[in-house]
């Protein structure tokens, strides 16, 4: 059962999974099971996504209950008027604390045409490992809350990539030592980017909406084990 964060006649709010895609598309490859198809068979009615977040990726994901509240929230989105946060832990500690990463992105293709793309970022907690990998005696890792402007293809994930300090366990744009670390010695098998919050106007009522997800268990064992906390709520 998929967990249901809010739900009224005209949209959905779902926590989704880690590593449970969202649609079927040839991003996904040999995916069986798709959040949009299980969402329809939960509630035993038509549904319409009106975003997409990556198979890799949990958290907020809001789903209309018709095409026309799918539009007009897809209109929000393209006009950067719905805010989102993601909770992310990192490899090393960003400098400054907090900042803006600028940096032009393509779309689902490397080779296609870039387009402007803006991360705001701001590093939460930091915490030193003692475990040897390469080099160094001690790896550094971090809690970032991070806000994109706009929706890019992969962004939060790319962008911190280009800063030097890729998701743990993104496996496309991350470091695979690392990612194996959190494997080995924390039992962690998931990427560690969560859409935490979504802030947008309801696209019947208007009225200020906002959803944040719970953090699942892998994740939040990890947090309490290092001794970080999620933000309190706003």
């Amino acid at each position: 059962m998929l967990e249901i964060l809010y739900q009224d006649d005209a949209l959905i709010a779902v926590n989704k999974p880690a590593n449970l895609a969202v649609h079927r598309s040839k991003m996904v490859g040999n995916a069986e099971e798709f959040l949009i198809d299980q969402l329809r068979e939960q509630i035993g009615d038509s549904v319409y996504l009106a975003h997409r977040l990556d198979r890799a990726t949990s958290g907020v994901l809001l789903v209309a209950r018709s095409r026309d509240v799918a539009a007009a929230l897809g209109e929000q989105f393209m006009g950067r008027h719905v805010h989102k946060h993601y909770l992310v832990v990192v490899r090393g500690w960003p400098e400054p604390a907090e900042g803006v990463i600028d940096y032009a992105l393509p779309g689902s293709r490397e080779t296609g045409p870039r387009r402007e793309a803006r991360t705001h970022y701001q590093r939460l907690a930091t915490i030193e490992v003692p475990i040897a990998l390469g080099r160094y005696p001690q790896q550094r890792y971090a809690l970032v809350l991070a806000e994109p402007e706009s929706g890019r293809f992969r962004q939060i994930r790319k962008h911190l990539a280009h800063i030097h300090h890729p998701v743990v366990g993104d496996c496309q744009h991350g470091r695979g030592d690392h990612n194996r670390l959190y494997k080995q010695h924390f039992g962690c098998h998931r990427m560690l980017l969560h859409a935490w919050r979504i802030r947008f106007a309801h696209p019947v009522s208007g009225a200020p909406m906002q959803v944040e997800a719970p953090l699942d268990r892998a994740f939040a064992d990890l947090l309490q084990r290092f001794g970080w906390r999620v933000p309190a709520a706003e």
